[in-house]
């Protein structure tokens, strides 16, 4: 049997202009920054710095306006001008913004390998060519956090069949101990117990540091578990002794090569992109002044409209050149309309956040952080979700307490006892300092940790205490035990 019947779809789909603006509130002033700069270097119309351009419009509009030639939306290449290598703009003016626009670099660190460090000090040491190329195998071998994983089997196979170079395992050995004497200590370890005593033993020995070394080479299953009391009765020491050789070992530096994150150094310098001050009392909110620079339409595109206009004949490659010009202007026009809107969703979205974390921005208590989601600022500002999260995501806001992620500020909530909605970086808060307070000997389990929030009125389980604790960083309580 055949069967009709009618199927409605509704469908939406972005405006190459919404979705430019999308692109653009997604930008922190840096990234907007440079895209700007990359259009000024690559479209010719556009000219950096302050010009009267009241006439260019003006003269602009007029010619559009006579010019039989008119150029509709549709033959305008939208698409080019949404792709990611163009964002044509052409001028914007500052306006309630922070004085730091004379800054425009970005600065970096200078960054070296970790590896090319390593070889560095290798190339110190003399080495025949078969102890230099199982060297430089090993030292290709250490991770980012400075040890080498791979069994000593492994590498002497590889060698083999990968370099052509044949070594017994205790030639490796060997060459292992040479590159285990580089900087920074304790690179190439095996394992953790052998990186902390690395560094131990290239400390100047004294009682502590040789305690220390024994219990990391006889007792170093017991002492990551902090079985303190066997550790006295195996070791037969006091516990003074014991708590100076731990805080040896807790003065080193379990990952080697953790400074060369990545593998190389590079630490880039954030720019905030709000910036907040307390005035007399009140909150004061500032956009990052980068935002907004100041553009103008090149003088000689503005001449070639007017030799055109006033052109009694006009030849193609002329109206071809008015056409490129024309396009660049159209997009210019409506582009500016776009770069205003982000200046204005950053601003009304951030100050939004500011007034809804009053209490917290005036004094800097994480306790008075109130529940606040992405939907609490959608509805205040009547803008999408999603703009919101572009802007909580991407942004850095400078406070009297630090440089944040706007993000932080965002946490779900749940009641307390009185039925008040509080937010859960408050429970975290008050969890931090209840174990910061707790007795070190004697560390807080999960359930007497429950047990004191509910009686501050906060009434959570066992499974969402240790789920804070995890967030926060914070050991399980075997683990922060100390002597």
């Amino acid at each position: 049997m055949l069967k009709q019947h009618l199927q409605f779809k509704l469908s939406q789909k972005l405006s190459p202009q919404q979705i430019q603006l999308m692109k653009l509130i997604q930008l922190p002033t840096q990234a907007f920054e440079q895209r700007l700069k990359q259009e000024l270097e690559e479209n010719p119309a556009l000219e950096s710095g302050k010009e009267e351009t009241e006439t260019i419009e003006d003269e602009y509009d007029d010619l559009y306006d006579n010019d039989t030639e008119k150029i509709e939306a549709e033959d305008i290449n939208i698409d080019e001008y949404l792709s990611d290598d163009e964002v044509p703009d052409y001028r914007t003016q500052a306006n309630n913004y922070s004085a730091d626009d004379d800054e425009k670099s970005i600065p970096y660190a200078a960054g070296t390998s970790f590896h090319q460090h390593l070889m560095t000090q290798l190339n110190t040491v003399y080495l025949d060519d078969k102890d230099w190329a199982i060297a430089e195998f090993l030292i290709g071998s250490v991770d980012e956090s400075g040890y080498i994983r791979r069994p000593i089997t492994d590498i002497m196979d590889d060698l083999a069949f990968t370099q052509n170079v044949f070594a017994e395992e205790a030639d490796i050995i060997k060459v292992l101990n040479l590159v285990q004497e580089l900087d920074p200590p304790g690179v190439a370890a095996r394992s953790l117990e052998e990186c902390l005593i690395i560094q131990l033993s290239r400390k100047e020995q004294t009682p502590a540091i040789e305690l220390a070394i024994q219990i990391l080479e006889k007792s170093f299953d017991q002492f990551t578990k902090k079985h303190y009391k066997k550790l006295l009765q195996k070791h037969n020491i006091t516990e003074n002794e014991l708590k100076e050789a731990i805080s040896e070992i807790e003065k080193l530096n379990p990952k080697p090569g953790g400074s060369y994150a990545g593998n190389t150094r590079i630490i880039e310098h954030i720019v905030p992109d709000f910036s907040i001050k307390i005035t007399d009392g009140e909150l004061e909110l500032t956009l990052n002044g980068r935002n907004a620079p100041e553009l103008h339409v090149s003088r000689q595109y503005n001449n070639m409209l007017e030799g055109y206009k006033n052109s009694k004949t006009k030849s193609k490659s002329q109206k071809d050149t008015v056409f490129f010009i024309k396009q660049k202007l159209d997009a210019a026009k409506w582009f500016i309309d776009a770069i205003k809107q982000r200046q204005q969703t950053l601003y009304v979205t951030m100050s939004a956040i500011m007034n809804y974390q009053k209490e917290y921005f005036l004094t800097g208590d994480e306790r008075k952080l109130r529940p606040m989601i992405l939907k609490d600022i959608a509805d205040t500002i009547g803008m999408d979700v999603s703009t919101v999260s572009r802007v909580a995501n991407s942004k850095y806001v400078d406070t009297p307490y630090g440089t944040k992620l706007v993000k932080e500020y965002f946490s779900e909530s749940m009641k307390n006892e009185q039925g008040e909605d509080v937010s859960t970086k408050e429970i975290k808060k008050i969890l931090e300092n209840v174990i910061s307070e707790e007795e070190k000997r004697k560390p807080l389990t999960d359930d007497k940790l429950a047990a004191i929030l509910k009686e501050k009125g906060y009434p959570i389980a066992r499974r969402t205490v240790a789920k804070y604790r995890e967030q926060l960083n914070i050991p399980v309580a075997r683990l922060r035990k100390q002597i």
